[in-house]
């Protein structure tokens, strides 16, 4: 069960590699494409391993252009396929997009803005960055990368911004310093974060340790990005008498939704939280994925979103708030 999304055909127009890992999609939507705002994303339906799965990559344009969605999407060898599917797209053809959604708004209000990204979590920020610059308001760019192949965007931003961008390459220089970043705010000073989930904890922390108001705090999260590799593991749901095997490359909401057990979701990155879930037991420990839980309940493992987090293998057993009857679906190792 999810919102309803107005979806329409695009063609890919052309493809370009910007790091070994990451290419650049432009697409062209059927018709009058939609008006956007920075930050904004669009989800995509890709098939994985026979399956219809959905995918969100956000728009590099600010809404301002012509049009053609411009999409990065990193190559994730052990991810959960999307990418894999969006790699092996050619141009001319047709695939399904959903209209533009943004659940990482820029505020139009703030005295300044710190913008910070950990690889390709740059993708939402250089559509910001854009904006910014164009209405000459005061913004800063920092983007953390392992090595210089992944620094997507590095020339166009610095080009844009000058000496307002700084690129860290941790291979070279070590981590950025966030204390010194957050220092460097002022007050009333806005910050907006996108990258893996290791980042936004540091981040969220440094931000609290500071005493600064989390209503100046924005933050978009990487839906693969976690604390463990994925594993296979065993869902357990007593309310309906089964158990499901969930591949490495799959999701917990995905193999749910595809043995026909009805699921609250919008969001499926860890953000709205409307597909958390009761952990009755867990023989493992759970991968928190998502922004959220709060630090508390992902320590107390009462919860998980379903759309990105999982236990580390083994087997978890949960209640979801489906009070139906139990469905007539392919549920599989029914006990």
């Amino acid at each position: 069960m999810k919102f309803l999304d107005n979806w329409n055909r695009a063609t890919v127009q052309w493809t370009r590699d910007l790091t070994p890992t990451i290419r650049l999609i432009e697409l062209l939507p059927a018709g009058r494409a939609p008006a956007w705002t920075p930050g904004s994303h669009i989800r995509v339906r890709v098939a994985i391993d026979g399956r219809a799965e959905t995918r969100c990559y956000s728009l590099i344009d600010d809404g301002s252009a012509d049009g053609r969605f411009h999409i990065a999407v990193k190559l994730a060898e052990n991810g959960l396929g999307g990418s894999r599917a969006m790699w092996a797209l050619k141009p001319g053809d047709a695939i399904e997009i959903a209209e533009p959604d943004n659940h990482f708004e820029l505020g139009f209000g703030a005295p300044s803005y710190t913008l910070l990204a950990g690889g390709v979590g740059i993708t939402p920020l250089v559509s910001m960055a854009r904006f910014l610059m164009r209405t000459a308001r005061p913004v800063r760019l920092f983007h953390a990368v392992r090595n210089r192949e992944e620094a997507a965007f590095a020339d166009l931003l610095q080009s844009w911004l000058g000496d307002r961008f700084q690129l860290q390459v941790e291979s070279e220089s070590g981590r950025l310093d966030l204390a010194k970043i957050l220092a460097d705010i002022e007050p009333e000073g806005e910050l907006y974060v996108c990258g893996p989930i290791g980042m936004l904890e540091a981040v969220r922390k440094a931000w609290e340790v500071a005493g600064r108001s989390m209503a100046l705090l924005r933050y978009e999260s990487f839906a693969s990005s976690g604390h463990h590799a994925k594993l296979p593991f065993t869902v357990a749901l007593p309310r309906f008498g089964c158990e499901i095997q969930v591949s490495a490359q799959q999701s917990l909401l995905s193999a749910l939704e595809e043995a026909g057990i009805d699921i609250l979701a919008d969001c499926r990155r860890g953000e709205c939280g409307l597909c958390a879930l009761d952990i009755l037991s867990c023989d493992t420990p759970v991968d928190h994925r998502d922004v959220f839980l709060s630090d508390r309940q992902k320590t107390e493992n009462r919860k998980i979103c379903a759309c990105v987090s999982r236990p580390v293998g083994g087997r978890i057993a949960i209640d979801t708030a489906y009070r139906g009857l139990v469905p007539a679906g392919p549920i599989t190792n029914r006990q």
